[in-house]
């Protein structure tokens, strides 16, 4: 039997896609050529690994096995050159980076653009997630580096400081609350909130605090960036609480106004770099973490 490393790659990008047109998008792939490579993968297999009709694709009870233990083989295979490429003496490679949204709008276009500047063989595989999922990946060692305004690191992690993003109240231009100077999360509670994605820090923290003022959060409706909740804003259907490097970010008109959250939890937040404890790392990985760790050039 002889499976070649892209079909693997392909197979699991469909599975992930849903379906085979879209992978071969994502692929830069003919739609054909694509489903000509699954063909022969289940041909060598001897097993059908996919239904397929006209909505897309689904798993078999044999392609369910397949794919997590192709994602096991392809990890183990990317780990393999990664480490290969680690021995040229230079700093080259591909370094799995899980960032959340914050990290992403307000500081990160920066720092990579100087890192890659420094350290052109190096290429960053940049992956969004909220910050549990991220903290998650770097313990699964699916990430090698992690930014996330967490405060739940497992001791398998090393953590340092990246950077201080504390949050913020933005405003229609003619709300009551624009005339203060910094509310309170009290004076916040009083007003129907645009909320962010179930689920992520921010809003976990944000429940939290309303669980522990026993006040009921009033949600006049949620959405999952925050340029989406900035526009919700503008447009007045409520108040929203951001971190300032996403009030920064897309507060670019002046339909609104920002203020400071008058609230220690509030203004004391920062984002962190993880990485799982190890004995040694890979030089891109180790010089990703000290470009992110260090000063802001």
């Amino acid at each position: 039997m002889r499976i070649d490393p892209f079909s693997l790659e392909l197979f699991i990008s469909v599975v992930q896609e849903g379906s085979i047109a879209r992978a071969a998008s994502r692929n830069h792939i003919a739609a054909s050529a694509l489903s000509r490579r699954i063909a022969d993968l289940e041909s060598a297999m001897g097993l059908a690994l996919l239904i397929r009709s006209p909505s897309g694709v689904e798993l078999t009870e044999a392609g369910r096995h397949a794919f997590s233990r192709a994602v096991s083989v392809h990890d183990q295979l990317q780990s393999f050159a990664r480490e290969v490429q680690s021995l040229s003496g230079e700093v080259a490679g591909v370094v799995r980076l899980y960032a959340n949204a914050s990290a992403i709008v307000g500081f990160l276009p920066e720092r990579l653009k100087a890192f890659q500047a420094h350290y052109p063989l190096v290429r960053i595989a940049l992956t969004e997630q909220i910050s549990d999922e991220v903290i998650r990946a770097c313990m699964d060692d699916r990430a090698d580096v992690g930014i996330s305004a967490s405060g739940k690191a497992s001791g398998g992690l090393e953590s340092w400081h990246f950077a201080d993003d504390p949050l913020m109240v933005v405003l229609p231009l003619d709300h009551e609350l624009a005339a203060l100077e910094a509310p309170t999360f009290s004076d916040v509670l009083r007003f129907p909130l645009v909320a962010l994605q179930a689920g992520g820090s921010l809003d976990l923290l944000i429940k939290e605090r309303a669980d522990a003022a026993r006040t009921p959060l009033k949600l006049s409706v949620t959405v999952n960036s925050f340029d989406a909740q900035c526009r919700m804003v503008e447009a007045g259907l409520g108040i929203g609480i951001v971190p300032t490097s996403a009030a920064s970010a897309f507060a670019g008109s002046h339909a609104f106004v920002r203020r400071p959250l008058d609230e220690t939890w509030a203004t004391s937040r920062t984002l962190r770099v993880h990485a799982l404890r190890k004995s040694s790392r890979l030089k891109a990985v180790q010089a990703l973490i000290e470009a992110l760790t260090g000063p802001a050039s």
